[in-house]
C-alpha cells in the first residue's frame, strides 16, 4: 500500500479541486449575461446548477461508495468534474455552460468520500488529523481559488477557467488511480433508487425555492409549489426510507442524538460560512463614494484568502485536539470564533485590515467547526455507514451554504442607495448580513453544547466504533 501521507495529500487535492468550483466563475459572474447574450435571470443556473447538483449528488454517491467501493465512486466524480469542464470550456451559450457546471458541481461528493477512505485505510492515530486537513479543503478550495480565477480572468479569456478545471480533473484523477488504494470494505444489499429518486425530487424542490425566491418571488406560486412540494417529497421519502430493509440513508442512525444535532449544526456553521463569502467581497469592491473600499476582485479576494490560509495551518492542530479533548470542544470553538469574527465587523469595519483580522477570525472558526463535524459523525455511525452519513452531513452544509445565498442575497438587494441599475447595497445592509452571519454562529454554538460527548453516545449504543 502506499505511505499514509500520500494518499492524504491526494484525497486533500481532490477536496480542493471539488471546492474550487464553487468559486471558479466568481469573476465573471456579473458579465455573463454579456458573455453569453442571455438574462440575468438565466445565467444565475450557471451558479444554482453547481449548488444543487453538490448537495443532491452528495449523499447518493456516499451511500454507492458504501456499496461499490469509496474509490470508484471518487473516480467516477472526477471523470464528470473533467467532462463538465470540456462541455462548458467548448460552449459558446448558456446551455452548454449550465450542462457542465451541473456535471462539475457533482465532484464536490469527494470530500466526504474522501473522509471516510481515510477511515478505512489510515492507523487510527492519524485519522483525526488526516480528516482535520480533508474538511479544511471546503474552504480552502474556494478561498485560495478565487484569486487565481480573478487572475485568469483578467489576463486570458474567460473559457480558460473550464480549461484549467478539466486538467485539475486530469490530474487528480491519475493521482488517485495511482495512489489510493481499492476500498475493500462494502456494504451488501441493493441500491435503493426509489429512495434516491425520491430524496433527489424533494431536494430539488426545496433548494430551487430557497434559490430562486429573490428573483422569482417569495410569495410567488412557484416558489411555494417548489418548496411546499419539496417538504411532502421528503416526509414520503422519509416514511419509506424507515419501511424498506435495505434503504439509500439509514434515517435511525441519523437520528442518533449526536449525529442529528451535528447535522442541525451544520447547516448553521455552512450558513455562516458563506454569509462571509457573500458580503466581504462586495463590500471591497463597491466603489468608495458608495461606501465600500473600491478594490479590485483580485485584491479583495486577497484580502479574504487568509480565511483558506488559516483553515489549512489549523487542520494539524485541530485533529491533535480532537484525539485529547473530542471533536465537540473544536466545534464548540469554532462557533465562538464566528460569533467574535461577525461581532468584530459590527464595530470595526471602516478599514480594509478590519476586514483581513475579520477573515482570520473565520477561517479559525470554519477550520474548526468544519473538522469536527465529521469526526462527530464517525464516531457516532457504524463503519458500513460513514460513506452515506458523511455525505447526508455534508448535504446539511449545502442546504446552510444555499439558505445564506438566498437570505444573504435578499438583504442586499432589499436595502439598497442609489436608483436603477446604479443601486448597491447599504451600509444598513452590510450590517443586518453580518448580524445574520454571527446568529447562525450563536445557532450552532447553542447546539454544540447540547452533543453528547463521545463516551455517553457510546453507552446508549455499544455497537459504536471505537
Amino acid at each position: 500500500m502506499p505511505r499514509q501521507g500520500a494518499i492524504v495529500a491526494v484525497l486533500a487535492i481532490a477536496g480542493l479541486a471539488s471546492s474550487f468550483m464553487f468559486t471558479l466563475v466568481v469573476p465573471i459572474q456579473s458579465k455573463l449575461p454579456e458573455l453569453l447574450d442571455a438574462s440575468r435571470e438565466d445565467t444565475a443556473w450557471v451558479v444554482t446548477s453547481t449548488l444543487l447538483a453538490a448537495a443532491i449528488v452528495t449523499p447518493i454517491s456516499g451511500r454507492l461508495g458504501d456499496m461499490y467501493g469509496k474509490r470508484r465512486i471518487v473516480l467516477v466524480l472526477l471523470a464528470l468534474l473533467v467532462v463538465g469542464s470540456v462541455i462548458a470550456a467548448l460552449s459558446p451559450g448558456i446551455i452548454g455552460i449550465i450542462v457542465g457546471r451541473t456535471l462539475q458541481g457533482a465532484v464536490v461528493g469527494v470530500v466526504p468520500l474522501g473522509i471516510s477512505i481515510l477511515r478505512d485505510v489510515l492507523h487510527e492515530n492519524r485519522v483525526d488529523t488526516a480528516i482535520a486537513l480533508i474538511s479544511a479543503t471546503l474552504g480552502v478550495g474556494g478561498a485560495l481559488g478565487l484569486p487565481i480565477s480573478a487572475l485568469i480572468t483578467e489576463r486570458a479569456d474567460w473559457h480558460l477557467l473550464f480549461w484549467v478545471a478539466a486538467g485539475l480533473g486530469v490530474v487528480v484523477f491519475g493521482l488517485v488511480v495511482w495512489i489510493v488504494p481499492v476500498s475493500v470494505l462494502r456494504t451488501a444489499g441493493r441500491f435503493d433508487f426509489v429512495g434516491a429518486a425520491g430524496l433527489s425530487a424533494g431536494l430539488l424542490g426545496i433548494l430551487l425555492a430557497v434559490s430562486r425566491g429573490n428573483e422569482w418571488g417569495w410569495t410567488s406560486p412557484a416558489v411555494l409549489g417548489l418548496g411546499i412540494g419539496g417538504l411532502a417529497v421528503l416526509v414520503a421519502w422519509g416514511w419509506y426510507e424507515l419501511r424498506i430493509a435495505e434503504p439509500l440513508l439509514d434515517l435511525r442512525v441519523a437520528a442518533r442524538r449526536p449525529v442529528l444535532l451535528t447535522n442541525i449544526a451544520s447547516v448553521a456553521m455552512g450558513f455562516s460560512l458563506f454569509a462571509s463569502n457573500v458580503v466581504y467581497p462586495q463590500m471591497l469592491e463597491l466603489p468608495v463614494a458608495t461606501g465600500g473600499f473600491g478594490l479590485s476582485l483580485l485584491a479583495a479576494s486577497l484580502v479574504v484568502m487568509p480565511a483558506g490560509v488559516v483553515m489549512m495551518v489549523l487542520s494539524p492542530f485541530s485533529g491533535r485536539m480532537a484525539r485529547t479533548v473530542g471533536p465537540k470542544l473544536l466545534l464548540v470553538l469554532g462557533a465562538i470564533s464566528l460569533i467574535v469574527a461577525y461581532g468584530f465587523t459590527l464595530l470595526f469595519s471602516s478599514e480594509v485590515w478590519h476586514l483581513v483580522v475579520a477573515n482570520f477570525l473565520i477561517g479559525a472558526g470554519i477550520g474548526f467547526g468544519y473538522a469536527a463535524m465529521p469526526m462527530l459523525i464517525m464516531r457516532s455511525v457504524p463503519q458500513s455507514e460513514t460513506g452515506a452519513s458523511n455525505g447526508l452531513n455534508a448535504l446539511f452544509r449545502s442546504l446552510g451554504t444555499s439558505t445564506a445565498a438566498a437570505v444573504v442575497g435578499a438583504v442586499l438587494a432589499t436595502f439598497t442607495v442609489g436608483a436603477g441599475d446604479a443601486a448597491v447595497p447599504s451600509p444598513t445592509a452590510f450590517q443586518l448580513s453580518f448580524v445574520l452571519g454571527g446568529a447562525a454562529a450563536v445557532v450552532a454554538l447553542v447546539v454544540a453544547l447540547f452533543i453528547p460527548r463521545r463516551h455517553a453516545a457510546k453507552e446508549r449504543h455499544p455497537s459504536l466504533p471505537e
